[in-house]
């Protein structure tokens, strides 16, 4: 983790300080970017089955399907199975804010490079889910004995049957966006800085638990292979070895807009000095003016004036 650990400290860039109202657009707007992008790679719906039985025929050739136990357990249990709706369907959404704030707040010299790593895996599981379209197990059709959860335990939750959404807005979602499993990597993001970055014990056995849960989690729930889970790590491993590139890169584009506001500054017309102009003498601004004496009269009347009577 030497890329966070040995990234520049934020206060000793010039003209990097952060400000909550330039960071909060930027994450508003990249997320946005990755959800709108989400909905529009969805796929044909036969093309993503396919791709999922080929990733669950590839677990079982090796062994490693172990969704199947995780779901009849989550199905039959219900006291395990509804805690883990509601984490799969709240706790990605809250907790990586939550993080990224206390990152901003309590380490602004790490905020900087955590944030471009987040954000460089997420644009990363984009193109994944353009590339590879997967339906996940609780999409199958019920002789693959997947059990969908969610539908299952929604009158427990605010979500509906349909998805993870709302009620009523499972039609908003694309849920064939399964490869990778953004779930895990964000949480592995949460628990790297978690055990990083904090200094209570409980922090960083929170930073422990959480990637290790939320894996379980995306599993039971029917929503994710294993092997979504692996690329959910990959991603975020391939988003670690870009942070640095991508930090240069935008240092640059900074400087290059930052040098282009300066020269156009620089060459601006500038209000030219106001001058004070008293008869043929001007001053420069500041600079008083000396008091005329009166001029003495002439002695020798002149053109005939008369001399005033004594």
């Amino acid at each position: 983790m030497s890329q966070i650990d040995d990234a520049p400290r934020t206060e000793a860039i010039p003209g990097a300080r952060l400000r909550w109202w330039t960071e909060l657009p930027l994450l508003v707007l990249v997320y946005g970017a990755y959800s709108a992008g989400r909905l529009l790679a969805r796929g044909e719906v036969s093309t993503a089955v396919d791709h999922g039985l080929a990733i669950l025929r590839a677990e079982k050739a090796v062994h490693l399907n172990l969704e199947h136990p995780l779901n009849r357990l989550f199905t039959r249990e219900a006291w395990i199975g509804v805690p883990a709706d509601f984490w799969y369907a709240s706790l990605h959404y809250a907790v990586t804010p939550v993080v990224l704030i206390w990152l901003f707040r309590r380490r602004a010299h790490l905020y900087r490079a955590a944030r471009t790593w987040l954000l460089t895996s997420t644009m990363i599981g984009l193109i994944g889910f353009t590339m590879l379209p997967t339906c996940p197990p609780r999409l199958l059709s019920a002789g693959h004995g997947f059990v969908d959860t969610m539908a299952q335990y929604s009158s427990y939750g605010w979500w509906g049957g349909a998805a993870s959404a709302p009620k009523g807005m499972g039609g908003m979602t694309n849920q064939y966006a399964a490869m990778p499993s953004l779930h895990v990597g964000w949480a592995l993001w949460c628990g790297i800085m978690l055990w990083r970055n904090g200094r209570n014990p409980y922090v960083k056995a929170a930073g422990v638990a959480y990637p290790l849960i939320t894996t379980i989690v995306v599993m039971g729930t029917a929503n994710h292979y294993f092997f979504d889970a692996l690329a959910g790590v990959a991603v975020m491993g391939v988003g670690f070895l870009l942070t640095k590139p991508v930090m240069r890169i935008a240092a640059r584009i900074r400087d290059r807009v930052g040098g282009m506001i300066s020269l156009g500054s620089a060459t601006a017309p500038s209000a030219t000095p106001s001058s004070i102009v008293s008869g043929e003498c001007q001053t420069s601004p500041g600079e008083r003016i000396p008091g005329q004496r009166k001029a003495a009269p002439s002695r020798d009347a002149g053109d005939g004036a008369a001399a005033p009577a004594r």
